[in-house]
């Protein structure tokens, strides 16, 4: 694996924020309103900073994006736990140490305990999941290997979900897989003062897994 210390595209700081940028970034406004209401105390600390600063850079497209990802991270049928476990096995098997960092944060407070955590990391067949949740972790394995949620997954999901609930399953693993790539793929770096994933844990996520490796 390469090691790339710097962003690819430097984020742009939220002062450098005009109102175009500022109007495509309020497409979540959830969002927007923690970083700038953060930033005045804690400054380039602020979680979630490098991810919109990044995004300033292209209203068009932030604006666009920000509109699907506060649905599917907010306006969501979906219970809040169930969103959190998705993203924590997406960003996990997408080698996104920023995601998954962010998401550890925001699960846990929806409930989400350290063992959990720990299950994500192994996949649906980790020992601990009710059979439910191992579902919805199978599901996106399923998804990211097959790009489809298989017959047998899918049977077990619609007896549990809606169909509001099932469409909201796949666009949420879909957002969250581009979400993915584009942290990956321009270098974003954890905010200072954020705690990286231990050697060890790190190591793990980045182990060579069904022919993909992280380079």
């Amino acid at each position: 694996m390469q090691n790339e210390s710097a962003p690819r595209i430097q984020p742009l700081m939220p002062p450098a924020w005009d109102a175009v940028a500022l109007d495509a970034l309020g497409a979540f406004p959830k969002s927007l309103n923690f970083v700038l209401s953060r930033w005045d105390e804690e400054g380039i600390k602020v979680r979630g900073l490098n991810v919109l600063g990044t995004m300033a850079h292209y209203p068009a497209l932030t604006k666009a994006f920000m509109t699907f990802n506060a649905h599917v991270a907010g306006a969501s049928t979906l219970p809040v736990r169930v969103r959190e476990l998705v993203i924590l096995r997406l960003s996990w098997l997408r080698f996104s140490e920023y995601e998954f960092i962010q998401h550890v944060i925001l699960g846990m407070r929806a409930g989400i305990t350290e063992a959990e955590v720990e299950q994500v990391q192994h996949g649906p067949d980790a020992t601990g999941w009710a059979p439910e949740e191992a579902d919805l972790i199978r599901a996106v394995d399923e998804l990211r290997s097959q790009a489809r949620i298989g017959p047998a997954t899918w049977e077990r999901l619609a007896q549990r979900f809606s169909i509001d609930q099932l469409m909201d399953l796949v666009f949420l693993i879909g957002c969250y897989e581009t979400l993915g790539m584009a942290i990956n793929t321009f270098n974003m770096q954890l905010e200072p003062g954020t705690t990286p994933l231990t050697p060890a844990v790190r190591a793990r996520m980045l182990e060579p897994r069904d022919g993909q490796v992280r380079e």
